[in-house]
């Protein structure tokens, strides 16, 4: 980024000689990066901070110009498509187990992260994953006979986001898994997402050994039918009103979901209790979501799915609808283009690494929670949770930077989940397109991050900045669709 400072003066003075510049009071403007001018006021030097950057390199301008003609269009789509998101009423309703509840589910589908990718370009931790849940399926005896089926044809692979689903990380959705129902009671569509299974080996992050299988196992038989009946009980979870309260309380609900689970545990332990029959039972639910900050995570990602699903197909609209990793590749979805994907080559996060590890183990960027900030949470939001910078070393002010700088590309904020360290201003939500490559600014993302290597699972926690590439061939296809409409 230039940064550039100079000394300004009247229009009517003559040139300044040379050596009578230092003895004049310096003035300066800052073009660029802001921690040049914070250093400036900190020794009470007078600066003016000029918000630019140059425009993405290799964008078609020919396509911006179609979008550009058609702006006041655009701008009233884009209106509709935020009043569908912020209007939005996500509810836990039920659980429930994928093939029957899941649309287009079938036994030897198995859903995935991101966008559609085969076997044959899966990374690492995906193949491991979905090893994983051919071994749980009992469809698989091994994981060489999983590796040799899951390679054969036989089995059939679709993006969760395709099927109104979300997977963290690798994303697997098999037939026989346990997940949470959610509806829009704002505007009656429907999400679903598995349950959280915790940190490390775990299949999300591609583990497939004996222990993560015994752990999908009693999630099945006994975590799902507890929670069940305990959702029967409560009658539905106000989810947004839960995302709300856990931002006050230092949650951005994608990488920090302390307060979320927190929540979510104070609401579900009374009716665990009074609809278990079996006290060891219960007690064991309840240690296993007491010892799982993360848990909540599987509910923050429907819940933006749902919200997000109901701006669909809003003709004109640039407002991204999906931002998805499949460990491979990155891929976005528009309002105005529907189910058509624009992809580009997922990045490596900046992490903190778990002892042993460093970013020659990561694999690239994966998973499905990135629709937490396509849903104005997560990096969005972070500016609420602060603690989550630690990760790369940074600061509460770079925090709160991040968010600002969010509100560049959304098409408004968010009227419920407000930020306490802004003031209570509402979340940047709404990504538009145009904006993100007309300024040349990038969605920011927290997220996990996997080993490459099938089978080890979790190597760290960090960020990273969204690739162009998607961005730059949305502008083409939406300006191609409005060109013809």
């Amino acid at each position: 980024m230039l940064n550039v400072g100079f000394s300004i003066q009247h229009p009517t003075s003559k040139l300044m000689a040379i050596k009578d510049l230092f003895t004049q009071e310096l003035q300066v403007v800052n073009i660029g990066l802001s921690s040049f001018k914070d250093n400036l006021d900190a020794v009470n030097t007078k600066a003016i901070q000029v918000d630019w950057r140059p425009g993405a390199d290799g964008v078609n301008e020919q396509a911006l110009n179609t979008l550009r003609a058609k702006k006041a269009e655009i701008d009233q789509a884009n209106a509709e498509a935020l009043t569908r998101i912020l209007t939005s009423k996500p509810v836990v309703i039920s659980l429930d187990t994928a093939l029957n509840v899941i649309p287009g589910m079938k036994k030897h589908l198995i859903l995935h992260a991101g966008p559609p990718i085969g076997w044959e370009r899966m990374c690492g931790p995906m193949r491991g994953a979905i090893m994983g849940a051919l071994l749980y399926e009992g469809l698989a005896r091994s994981a060489e006979e999983a590796q040799q089926l899951a390679a054969s044809g036989e089995i059939e692979y679709a993006p969760c986001h395709e099927h109104a689903a979300v997977g963290p990380m690798a994303g697997i959705v098999s037939a026989s898994m346990p997940v949470w129902v959610l509806k829009n009671e704002a505007h009656g569509n429907y999400g679903y997402c598995t349950l959280n299974e915790g940190l490390g080996k775990v299949l999300r992050y591609g583990a497939y050994s004996a222990e993560v299988i015994e752990r999908l196992k009693w999630m099945e038989h006994a975590l799902y039918p507890t929670l069940k009946k305990a959702v029967e009980y409560l009658g539905k979870i106000d989810l947004k009103n839960l995302i709300a309260q856990a931002l006050h309380m230092g949650d951005e609900v994608h990488n920090r979901n302390r307060a979320g689970t927190s929540l979510l545990y104070r609401l579900l332990a009374p009716a665990i209790v009074r609809t278990c029959d079996d006290n060891e039972a219960a007690a064991k639910v309840l240690e296993f979501i007491h010892s799982n900050d993360h848990f909540f995570l599987n509910l923050s990602m429907p819940a933006c799915k749902v919200a997000l699903d109901a701006a669909r197909n809003i003709e004109n609209s640039s407002v991204l609808t999906v931002m998805a990793r499949n460990g491979t590749d990155f891929g976005i979805q528009l309002s105005g283009t529907g189910n058509e994907w624009f992809t580009g080559p997922a990045l490596v996060p900046d992490a903190l690494f778990f002892p042993g590890f460093t970013k020659e183990d990561a694999n690239p960027d994966i998973g499905d929670s990135a629709i937490t900030e396509t849903g104005g949470l997560g990096g969005f939001a972070i500016a609420a949770a602060p603690a989550i910078v630690q990760f790369v070393g940074g600061t509460a002010r770079d925090a709160l930077n991040y968010t600002l700088e969010m509100y560049e590309i959304t098409a408004g904020e968010n009227t419920v989940y407000q930020i306490p360290s802004l003031n209570f201003r509402g979340t940047p939500t709404g990504i538009d397109v145009i904006k993100v490559v007309e300024k040349n600014i990038l969605p920011f993302i927290d997220t996990g991050v996997a080993h490459k290597e099938a089978g080890v699972g979790q190597v760290g926690a960090g960020v990273l900045s969204a690739p162009m590439e998607p961005f730059r061939k949305a502008i083409i296809g939406l300006a191609k669709k409005l060109a013809t409409a």
